[in-house]
């Protein structure tokens, strides 16, 4: 009998200690109009799928490589990565395997946009350098169409983080431009482009410009939409890139 009330006392302290830490954790139920410090503490989960290229020599040479990550445009949303393989420097990695950069390609996934995924493409260059062997002063960025806007997008919210960007096809917030001022920039555009306005590129040069920021635009005189294929068949670009470190 007594082992019984025991069981039955320790039950009881055991419930009444539930309550209080759930009440503990109830919304206040006010009687009167009150505003609350409140204090949010919660991990969030990041999934993301992206292909990754280690250059030649990476296994063998002990260095820190310098690293590009590439954002595609919204054909490439999905959950089939031969989608992101399409267009950019991934494409060119095919045939030319002595690219001198480690490649991160993140998919974005159907229906959202690279806007909505800034936290976690930053989390997924915090992965990769924390697994390889990336020169941090050294980080570049470029994209191309929503992968463009999303270019301007991560950078003007994390500056710090990129050595130079190199946006296509794409335009940001001008009011947010002045922030990319120390950040090299080298957009990209075809003057008859009907999906996005050359104007867009342009304006978001000339805001850096005028914040004394090194920014550039070449303008391809026939090309439509497409500025991808000769921006990333140019090896003009990836010298570009390693020219600047933070």
């Amino acid at each position: 009998m007594r082992i019984k009330l025991l069981v039955c006392q320790v039950l009881l302290t055991l419930i009444l200690a539930g309550c209080a830490d759930a009440a503990d954790k109830a919304a206040p139920q006010p009687t009167t109009a009150v505003q609350y410090e409140q204090k949010l503490e919660k991990q969030v989960t990041v999934k993301l799928d992206y292909l990754l290229f280690l250059p030649e020599g990476y296994s063998k040479e002990e260095k820190k490589w310098p690293l590009i990550m590439f954002l595609h445009g919204s054909g490439g949303r999905g959950k089939n990565l031969k989608r992101v393989k399409i267009h950019g420097p991934l494409k060119n990695v095919e045939q030319q395997k002595d690219l001198p950069f480690i490649v991160v390609s993140p998919q974005c996934p159907k229906g959202l946009w690279w806007s909505h995924r800034a936290e976690s493409l930053v989390a997924l260059l915090d992965e990769v350098i924390s697994l390889y062997e990336v020169d941090n002063n050294r980080i570049y960025l470029t994209g191309l169409s929503m992968g463009g806007f999303g270019t301007w997008h991560l950078a003007c919210g994390y500056p710090e983080r990129f050595a130079a960007i190199a946006p296509i096809s794409g335009g940001g917030e001008l009011y947010l431009a002045e922030r990319l001022k120390n950040v090299p920039v080298w957009a990209f555009h075809g003057a008859k482009d009907k999906a996005v306005p050359l104007e867009r590129s342009q304006e978001m040069v000339d805001k850096i410009k005028k914040a004394d920021g090194n920014a550039r635009l070449t303008v391809y005189p026939k090309a439509g939409h497409n500025a991808w294929t000769a921006t990333y068949g140019n090896p003009e670009l990836y010298k570009w890139f390693l020219s600047h470190k933070k």
